[in-house]
């Protein structure tokens, strides 16, 4: 008989994400900071009166890959074009610097002798896990504060697709010492051909659209658009190795240059408000667990937290003023890539199956990625906003100049 449990469990996510949400709106914090805490609280870790089941988890999925395939919609891909060897050298210091950085971590803390080639491994793999970049929560946190299409916006969404590859291939490469199946050449050729085949078919896709009269078939093309975004998402992570999301976020780069783009949005983002996204943001709050934490974990969930935020900061923030960017435009970019999200629990879940994960190193894991989510977009709203507040005053002293 078919347990309708999901259908309360829904039910509640969707009720408490919005409440939280509209709680934290109103002390002049983004919503997603709500569905975050609402997750928590109704999950195992407080009440739990909600489980993390596996049909959550794939609607929250879907969720993450609509949320990525908006920000491909918001996309300028001119500033991208332009800035394209930028985003490289951020995503290059963002990942090299929290490998480094988690990796000593854990040899520091555990004590660990470089000689013992698993407990070396498993150093390297918390770094890996910290080279994670998830950026859909803080797309969210830009498209309140009308940031998104911003240079730093660009930037950040630029640079993460970049980490993302570059996350894949650091992955692969610390994994094959662990499987001897994975190929390292045959995964680096796949996603070659893969980003190379994205480009062909953008390429035939804005030729062909020339052909197309989206106006007279405008109420289907928003069907035939996500059904696309699905199709090349399941590519991306079953053929390719590459995260489904960055699939979708091209796909919602190539038809964010189309005349149908605003009709899709328009509709998406309704599908995206009403259900997936609250779903989504919960299911993070839902995975964390805090029973099993002895002393010692706890203690190294702090440590790799604090890691975490500041090797981001500093690796992302430093390529950025590298390419130009001013201090407080390299500022937010570093803190835009702090989140790890879903990313980073992928990864870890991965380490997990290979054995380079302990059970007991998995809560300070799944701490540490709600942490940065919850962190990320406070400070980046905290700190866009002070820009803004400094522009506003120095234009008002001005029209006073000009006035006297």
């Amino acid at each position: 008989m078919l347990d309708y449990t999901y259908l309360l469990s829904i039910a509640i996510i969707l009720l408490s994400t919005k409440v939280f949400g509209g709680l934290t709106e109103k002390i002049h914090l983004p919503h997603v900071v709500g569905a975050l805490v609402a997750g928590v609280i109704i999950g195992p870790s407080m009440l739990g009166i909600v489980d993390n089941t596996t049909f959550l988890d794939e609607v929250a999925q879907i969720g993450v890959i609509i949320l990525m395939f908006m920000a491909g919609l918001d996309t300028d891909l001119g500033e991208i074009k332009r800035k394209g060897a930028s985003y490289l050298l951020i995503a290059i210091m963002g990942v090299v610097i929290p490998l480094v950085g988690g990796f000593l971590s854990y040899m520091w803390f555990f004590h660990i002798n470089p000689g013992v080639e698993q407990d070396l491994l498993k150093a390297l793999f918390v770094g890996v896990v910290l080279t994670a970049t998830s950026v859909s929560i803080t797309i969210e946190a830009l498209r309140e504060l009308g940031q998104v299409n911003s240079r730093i916006g660009n930037a950040i969404l630029g640079a993460a697709i970049v980490d993302d590859v570059l996350g894949i291939i650091v992955l692969t490469i610390i994994t094959s010492f662990k499987d001897t199946n994975i190929s390292i050449s045959a995964v680096l050729l796949r996603m070659a051909v893969y980003f190379v085949c994205m480009f062909i078919f953008g390429v035939i896709t804005t030729i062909g659209a020339k052909f197309l009269d989206f106006k007279r078939d405008r109420r289907r093309i928003t069907v035939y658009v996500l059904a696309l975004v699905f199709i090349i998402s399941y590519i991306s992570e079953i053929y390719v190795g590459i995260a489904d999301i960055t699939g979708a976020y091209l796909i919602g780069v190539i038809f964010s240059r189309f005349s149908v783009r605003n009709e899709i949005v328009k509709k998406v983002n309704v599908l995206s408000y009403l259900f997936f996204s609250p779903i989504f943001f919960a299911s993070i709050g839902l995975k964390t667990k805090f029973d099993n934490f002895s002393s010692q974990t706890f203690i190294f969930a702090i440590i790799l937290i604090i890691v975490a935020i500041l090797t981001k900061i500093i690796g992302a923030g430093v390529g950025a003023k590298i390419c130009k960017f001013t201090n407080h435009e390299a500022l937010n970019i570093g803190i835009g890539m702090v989140s790890r999200g879903e990313v980073a629990l992928i990864v870890a879940q991965k380490g997990y199956n290979l054995g380079l994960i302990d059970a007991d190193l998995f809560s300070p894991i799944i701490l540490m990625v709600v942490v940065t989510t919850i962190f990320t977009p406070i400070i980046l709203k905290k700190t866009l906003e002070e820009k803004n507040d400094d522009s506003e005053d120095k234009l008002k002293d001005e029209d006073v100049i000009t006035q006297g």
